[in-house]
């Protein structure tokens, strides 16, 4: 069982802190204020970087970071895929280091790809009502911001995770495949 937070409406200190990564940090809380259940698109970079995974390797990797790690930023669902929020560089680093662990490679091949969105990207970022009505594109928060400066996992942080989600997700064996056109015999009855 999982012990994610269900934080699913953000705070004004959350908002606040969203609306910082925009141009515009006023503008964004006034939109807000007009239209909390309206969801708006944000740069990546400067505040925040989004690492996006298909949603049910995204959950595993979720639940990895709360039951086993340290918990994470705030997380959102959007168009079925899930929206991790990391520190401002990951989208950088996080590439390299899957590479590193030979992330897509032909052992891996069950592995989903991840997305990474940074300086020069921008997300969509769900309403900040928490209604659970359905929106367009079906956003939603899981774990919505709730302070002006969240604790967002780096690099290592989601790297560790992907690689335990993986392994959960993909049993590898380090015997070969069994060959299906092999002749077994029973040596248990040899005279």
């Amino acid at each position: 069982m999982s012990c994610t937070p269900h934080v699913t409406c953000a705070t004004a200190d959350g908002a606040a802190w969203l609306a910082s990564a925009g141009t515009y940090p006023r503008s964004t809380l006034a939109l807000w204020r007009e239209r909390p259940d309206a969801p708006l698109v944000l740069p990546c970079g400067s505040v925040f970087d989004v690492v996006s995974a298909p949603a049910i390797f995204g959950r595993r990797m979720l639940d990895r970071l709360w039951d086993e790690g340290p918990g994470s930023g705030p997380v959102a669902v959007f168009r079925g895929r899930m929206l991790l929020f990391t520190a401002p560089g990951t989208a950088h680093r996080l590439p390299s280091l899957l590479s590193w662990e030979e992330w897509g490679s032909h052992r891996t091949e069950a592995v989903p790809p991840l997305l990474c969105h940074g300086t020069g990207d921008a997300v969509t970022v769900p309403s900040l009502s928490g209604d659970e009505s359905p929106t367009p594109g079906g956003s939603r928060w899981l774990v919505a911001p709730d302070t002006r400066h969240p604790w967002l996992p780096g690099p290592e942080v989601l790297l560790w995770a992907a690689v335990r989600a993986a392994r959960a997700a993909v049993r590898i064996s380090i015997f070969p495949p069994a060959d299906q056109d092999a002749k077994v015999y029973d040596v248990s009855r040899r005279r």
